[in-house]
């Protein structure tokens, strides 16, 4: 498929699930919150798709991370019905949608960073490429973190579905480290075959 009828595909039905994860949300308050990264991403892409095009698969990828933070914000990360459904079947401890959404912030992004380096030729070195993608997005988790606090400490509890710790205290570190295994997962899972795409663009 063409490149540019698939973004238009990926764009047009993105924001109709944009649209429609707002109705009936868990709260609007709470859905802002979590689509805003992938809202901020989106037009991002929008505005250098003309300077930079990332390969088709990168675009579903993108396009799938944001499907999960939709899903995220009608829900809530606590909230969302197959993994309570899991929960109840498997007697366990909690919902583990959040783990899902943290190792798609890792897995994810290692991609878009992984093309957006080796197609710029930022570094020759294939194995520093991939380290520094890795560390990149273990930062950008711990940021995310950072702002999960910010929001916590200024809006109180109006921020409890946002965080969604369910009561684990660990809940930070491992979020942080789901993203850290989904990068490292992505680039070993993925590397030869993105490497495939990048060498017939």
């Amino acid at each position: 498929m063409r490149r540019e009828y698939l973004c238009k595909f990926l764009l047009i039905s993105i924001c109709i699930i944009l649209i429609l994860s707002a109705i009936n949300c868990h709260d609007l308050f709470t859905w802002a919150l979590e689509v805003l990264p992938a809202i901020i991403a989106g037009g991002v892409l929008i505005v250098t798709y003309n300077k930079f095009k990332f390969s088709n698969f990168t675009y579903l990828l993108i396009w799938i991370h944001a499907i999960i933070l939709i899903i995220g914000g009608h829900y809530t990360y606590a909230e969302m019905p197959l993994f309570n459904w899991i929960k109840d079947i498997f007697h366990l401890s909690r919902n583990y949608y959040d783990r899902v959404g943290h190792f798609a912030q890792g897995f994810v992004p290692a991609i878009v960073l992984r093309e957006v380096f080796i197609r710029n030729k930022v570094i020759k070195n294939r194995a520093w490429t991939n380290f520094i993608v890795i560390s990149i997005c273990l930062a950008v988790s711990a940021s995310y973190e950072l702002i999960e606090f910010a929001v916590a400490t200024f809006t109180g509890e109006a921020a409890d579905a946002f965080l969604g710790t369910q009561g684990d205290v660990w809940d930070t570190q491992w979020d942080m480290t789901f993203a850290l295994i989904g990068a490292i997962f992505s680039i070993i899972a993925l590397g030869k075959y993105h490497d495939k795409l990048l060498e017939k663009l």
